[in-house]
């Protein structure tokens, strides 16, 4: 069961990789383009959205695995340890909250993509593939955050230690 969560764990790191280098080299081939050789390409800047996109969300899926997000820790660890476990609590049910929000109404953005048929200018990629990246980014950071909870909360190894 651990080597299934931490291959479906692993698509994030893919991805973002991915969806990263194709941002850095279009943009690349764009510059040149544009400065270079005084021929813009029109259909970059999509391209570059939905790599942003994509990049976004599974980064961030791979930055919840390792607990790697923003964090104010210099407060709560002025408490008792018993306090910190209720802020720690308190944290995960929030972060579920707003992750479960963003991935029910981005899930419900693409529906209203498909229905409507809506497509990017330049290029025509159907809407939905820009912005599928919304609900899986927040599926693939809850299971990350989940399980960084649990492990975290039973004292169990985190990724990248031992």
């Amino acid at each position: 069961m651990n080597k299934i969560i931490n291959r479906v764990l692993g698509i994030d790191y893919l991805i973002a990789g991915l969806c990263l280098t194709i941002l850095v080299l279009v943009t690349f081939v764009g510059v040149i383009f544009r400065y270079f050789l005084n021929a813009p390409l029109i259909w970059e800047e999509e391209i570059q959205l939905m790599m942003i996109t994509w990049t976004i969300y599974f980064g961030a899926a791979a930055a919840f695995r390792k607990g790697g997000h923003i964090a104010i820790d210099m407060v709560v660890d002025l408490f008792p340890a018993k306090v910190q476990k209720v802020f720690d609590i308190l944290i995960f049910l929030v972060t579920t909250g707003v992750l479960l929000f963003l991935m029910v109404n981005g899930g419900a953005l693409v529906r209203q993509f498909i229905r409507t048929g809506r497509m990017t200018n330049i290029l025509h990629i159907p809407s939905q593939f820009v912005y599928l990246a919304i609900p899986m980014g927040c599926a693939l950071m809850l299971l990350s955050n989940t399980v960084y909870f649990v492990r975290k909360w039973f004292g169990l190894e985190q990724e990248g230690e031992g």
